[in-house]
């Protein structure tokens, strides 16, 4: 019967889940066929239930031949990623290039880069193709993505989100800031990727059934000592400040009293 196990790529957190037939430990080191073609992954997890979806398989364990190659590909794409920083400089492109990588047979190089703008770097792939004798891809990457390839920390003083579980990343809005009557401050919303927090979705659909059941902020309310106008909603805990009869005083919109 196929187990499932958690595999992390280049001592990352983020774990990515594939199955074997095979009685696999945890930091065994396994080959797995991605779309970038064979890499070297080390398990991380060991599931005791299935996972509800299609799951590809674990090749092989990794022989000792196969880790010295891996080791060898960080250094060589290491360098290869200052080379390109060089020679993009030299053709004066516009871009960040963020990280490079090869796959475990070294029939790909893969640069990941940021720009603001779209970048033609046909001449700087011919550079690099003819230094290393292998396919070369060039890949634009948004902030968001730039943040879950290289990790880091996040406000919560949490590693981040996009590198530990998410698997995609979805459109966050200001909307949902609102929603949870945050201040609109970018220091505040915003992750270190420079984009708004993507854990401001987590409970978004929550904060809006909540509000319902809330008063705006400048409605007039009834309450058993007479009217008195929302100042301010605290809609995790359903309670806010009201003005009544000239003061500003606690309420609790659940009690009503």
């Amino acid at each position: 019967m196929s187990k499932v196990y958690g595999v992390v790529f280049n001592e990352l957190n983020k774990k990515y889940y594939y199955e074997s037939d095979e009685d696999l430990a945890l930091d065994t080191l396994v080959i797995v066929n991605t779309e970038r073609g064979l890499q070297l992954v080390k398990v991380a997890e060991v599931l005791d239930k299935k996972i509800e979806e299609d799951l590809d398989k674990i090749e092989r364990v990794a022989t000792d031949e196969e880790y010295d190659d891996y080791l060898n590909n960080l250094k060589d794409a290491d360098r290869a990623l200052k080379k390109c920083i060089e020679f993009a400089k030299e053709l004066e492109l516009d871009m960040n290039v963020v990280n490079a990588q090869f796959n475990l047979d070294r029939s790909q190089l893969l640069f990941n880069f940021t720009a603001d703008a779209r970048v033609d770097f046909r001449e700087l792939a011919k550079r690099l193709a003819s230094i290393y004798h292998t396919r070369i891809e060039l890949r634009q990457i948004g902030a968001r993505d730039k943040a879950k390839e290289i990790g880091g920390i996040g406000v919560c003083g949490g590693e981040l989100c996009c590198l530990r579980f998410l698997k995609r990343i979805d459109t966050i809005s200001m909307n949902m800031a609102k929603n949870q009557n945050l201040a609109l401050n970018p220091s505040k919303i915003n992750g270190v990727c420079g984009r708004l927090l993507c854990c401001l979705a987590y409970e978004d659909e929550a904060y809006i059934e909540a509000v319902k059941k809330l008063p705006k902020v400048g409605e007039k309310i009834k309450t058993k000592k007479g009217e008195a106008e929302v100042v301010s909603v605290d809609i995790i805990n359903h309670r806010g400040k009201i003005m009544l009869n000239g003061e500003k005083v606690d309420y609790d919109f659940e009690s009503q009293e």
